[in-house]
């Protein structure tokens, strides 16, 4: 069983502690992180996006950041970024590896598998402009199913337009634009 802790709009805990099915199942504010990986030095930049395991609990098959994943109880961000990357694709990182840009207030209400999923996380944004071996990433199997590289206004464009198949925040993508351009 995973545990969150519930979180102000700032992203500081409040105190309580929850399971997770039940957080998703309340719409209760939790933490989050997202890393974007980025490419530049071929044109446009491009960011690495991660095609979710088809067996996800949420937005299974859609293709979504770099990697992302829940603070469980007691954990910080920045621990939480690293956790991430080494689980979701075989990256070690350092602290100094990853660039926060900014927080950022997410909500999501939908059904998946005939139950109502609502996502409310507040999210803390990394950029990770390291240089990725493509063939040495090792994903982690029941998460992502695949990996490619995106140029960034096709990003944009589709998240912009509400692509069912891509669970990217356009505001989201804002950020990590004006840290990149």
């Amino acid at each position: 069983m995973e545990f969150f802790d519930i979180r102000n709009p700032d992203g500081t805990v409040t105190g309580k502690v929850k399971e997770r099915e039940l957080v998703h199942r309340d719409g209760d504010l939790h933490g989050t992180v997202h890393i974007f990986i980025v490419r530049k030095g071929r044109g446009e930049p491009e960011i690495l996006l991660q095609k979710r395991s088809a067996h996800k609990d949420s937005f299974p098959g859609c293709y979504d950041i770099s990697a992302a994943g829940h603070l469980s109880a007691g954990q910080d961000y920045m621990e939480a970024a690293c956790r991430e990357l080494e689980e979701e694709l075989g990256i070690h990182a350092e602290t100094e590896d990853l660039h926060f840009i900014g927080y950022h207030e997410g909500f999501d209400k939908e059904i998946f598998y005939g139950k109502p999923f609502i996502n409310h996380e507040i999210s803390a944004i990394y950029l990770y402009e390291k240089e990725v071996d493509f063939g040495r990433l090792v994903l982690q199997e029941e998460e992502v199913e695949s990996v490619c590289w995106v140029p960034f206004s096709v990003c944009k464009e589709k998240a912009a337009s509400g692509d069912k198949g891509y669970c990217l925040f356009e505001d989201e993508l804002e950020m990590v634009e004006a840290c990149i351009r």
